[in-house]
């Protein structure tokens, strides 16, 4: 697990220190306690969405949700809307969620059924 991976980093004025992102190629990277501390390192002030890469890289991505710059994306979650709880250090003590996250990840990498997934 790493930090600086987001969405916005190709637009710079919206380059918030975005994150923490999960290597699910790495055989030790997909863990609860990653899946957790990816959650808790993002803000609910804003839309949130979990996306992967085609390379792998699981990452939360703030301000560029939906299907806005989905070019180098293998799939991507729904977006969870700000204020609704999904992220952030409330979501990260819920463990039937971090469980839920952990799961859509393991089940759908990396060959996910649809490159966007609305049903974990």
């Amino acid at each position: 697990m790493s930090t600086a991976l987001c969405d916005t980093w190709s637009f710079p004025q919206k380059n918030k220190d975005c994150a923490v992102q999960i290597d699910l190629n790495s055989p030790d990277g997909l863990t609860l306690d990653a899946v957790r501390q990816m959650l808790a390192s993002a803000s609910d002030d804003e839309h949130t969405q979990l996306r992967v890469t085609k390379g792998g890289i699981a990452y939360i991505s703030s301000g560029v949700t939906g299907g806005q710059d989905i070019d180098g994306l293998l799939f991507r979650l729904e977006t969870w809307a700000k204020g609704s709880g999904y992220v952030g250090n409330v979501a990260a003590s819920d463990e039937v969620w971090v469980m839920q996250i952990f799961n859509a990840l393991k089940d759908n990498w990396p060959n996910p059924p649809f490159d966007y997934i609305d049903v974990y």
